[in-house]
């Protein structure tokens, strides 16, 4: 009898633990200020990146995939918790905001959803999410964080990262300092020691336990720095190449018209090598059909200045219109490519989504429960992703804290109802229709007032802002 309770005994714990090894692990590769068209998949011919475009090549490419926001904070807040930033007050601030908070202090992460379940969590680089640690991912769902902070931006791409090359550019406040990475090696480059975090990570004991993981690139954000042999190869490049028209064009403040920024593309290409880094890790460990890869941005990239503005700008979106800050196409849509577990063949999906998706959606494609009071705009798109098929769906946008200086954006909050997308500039009062099959570049504003869907699509957005309690 003993001896049987014995065998039982072993054969529950074979079973938990075949069930654990049996769970799908998950890594989210974010990219910061990744325009849809600066990959070479999506016809760039200045921008090389073979490893991106092969994960597209054997995934599931996204060809209407959003952000909630066209900015680094609110598009993350909504990343992390499901839900449209203006419920929040983010990036302004409301009467429902706890003053000087990102989260409300009962919303769940993410990543506390997975850590909930079962998963050992962890995440490294960009988090840009609240100024205190009571904020920050160790104290929101991740049992390992290096790097993720306040910080917005670094001030060196280059060891030490809390010294920036320009001592003038230094940040007073200290919202720009990195924090878990004051040893290094002299010179050592910051999207390269991001992606050695993550390959300790994948390669640690997780005790039995399947994974999540956010690796969030600071790449390819300001400032631009990067390894000087890349840089030349892309100057190189650029003067081989031929540009018609001019290099900027003044519309939506000024709009940079040519890709064809030499340190920009080595940025993009260090992300594109850490991905390559991250997937070969994975199948050389056996792992990568047992691992979800989504690989993503946080927005548009930056193409745009306000009048009056001298600032370097990073790339074009051309032809979508405008770029980080704008809630025109250039600011919101962005690559989106699942790969590895469960794809079992390439797909190319119109279906139309946005980041706040991800978090119903990789819960139920690792078959855990999913928290729809919690993610309460996000939308699992399992289904897209499995059967490829699409669905109607209607996203809002709310941008309460112009930057008409900066980057050239105004006031405004914005619908997308099938292939029409209305803008609401609510400080004028000034409505715009664009009918994206059409005109993608949103040059031909067909707004009627009179016009049946017209004034379903004002009534839509009227009630969205009454709803989530928009600042305006």
């Amino acid at each position: 009898m003993k001896n049987l309770k014995l065998i039982f005994l072993v054969l529950l714990l074979s079973v938990g633990t075949l069930s654990a090894q049996n769970k799908k692990n998950v890594i989210i590769f974010l990219v910061d200020d990744l325009g849809y068209f600066d990959i070479s998949h999506h016809d760039s011919d200045f921008y090389e990146t073979p490893n991106i475009d092969k994960l597209a090549q054997d995934g599931v490419d996204f060809t209407n995939a959003y952000v909630a926001h066209p900015r680094c904070l609110p598009s993350r807040y909504a990343l992390q918790t499901g839900r449209y930033p203006a419920r929040a007050g983010i990036p302004a601030r409301n009467e429902n905001t706890i003053k000087g908070k990102k989260f409300y202090d009962n919303e769940k992460t993410i990543g506390q959803a997975f850590k909930e379940q079962g998963y050992h969590t962890f995440f490294t680089g960009k988090w840009h999410l609240g100024h205190e640690e009571d904020e920050w991912p160790n104290n929101k769902g991740y049992d390992i964080n290096i790097a993720g902070g306040a910080a917005g931006a670094p001030n060196s791409y280059f060891f030490p990262y809390n010294t920036p090359k320009n001592p003038k550019k230094v940040n007073k406040k200290g919202h720009g300092k990195i924090l878990g990475l004051d040893e290094g090696e002299e010179g050592e480059y910051l999207t390269d020691r991001l992606t050695d975090e993550t390959l300790k990570f994948i390669n640690m004991d997780h005790e039995g336990k399947p994974f999540f993981a956010v690796l969030s690139h600071y790449g390819v954000h300001t400032p631009f720095e990067a390894k000087q042999d890349d840089v030349k190869k892309y100057r190189k490049k650029a003067k081989g190449m031929t540009f018609e028209g001019p290099e900027y064009t003044e519309k939506d403040g000024w709009t940079k018209m040519h890709q064809n920024n030499p340190t920009y593309a080595a940025m993009v290409q260090s992300v594109d090598e850490s991905l390559g880094r991250l997937v070969k890790e994975l199948k050389d460990k056996g792992m990568y059909d047992n691992t979800i890869i989504v690989f993503t941005s946080d927005h548009g990239g930056l193409s745009n200045r306000g009048n009056g503005n001298n600032r370097e700008l990073a790339t074009s979106n051309l032809p979508l219109r405008a770029g980080k800050g704008h809630s025109f196409e250039g600011g919101t849509k962005v690559p989106l490519i699942f790969a590895g577990a469960p794809i079992t063949k390439h797909k190319v999906i119109d279906q139309v989504t946005t980041n706040t998706d991800l978090y119903p959606t990789l819960l139920e494609l690792c078959d855990l429960k999913t928290f729809p009071t919690e993610h309460l705009d996000g939308k699992s798109i399992k289904n897209n992703i499995v059967k490829g098929k699409t669905e109607d769906r209607v996203l809002f946008w709310h941008s309460s804290r112009a930057r008409l200086k900066s980057t050239g954006d105004n006031y405004c909050t914005v619908v997308r109802d099938g292939d029409l997308k209305m803008f609401h500039f609510y400080k004028e009062d000034v409505y715009e229709v664009y009918d994206l099959k059409k005109d993608q570049s949103e040059s031909n504003n067909i707004y009627d007032a009179e016009n049946k869907k017209h004034k379903e699509l004002k009534k839509a957005i009227n009630l969205w802002r009454k709803e989530v309690k928009a600042a305006l």
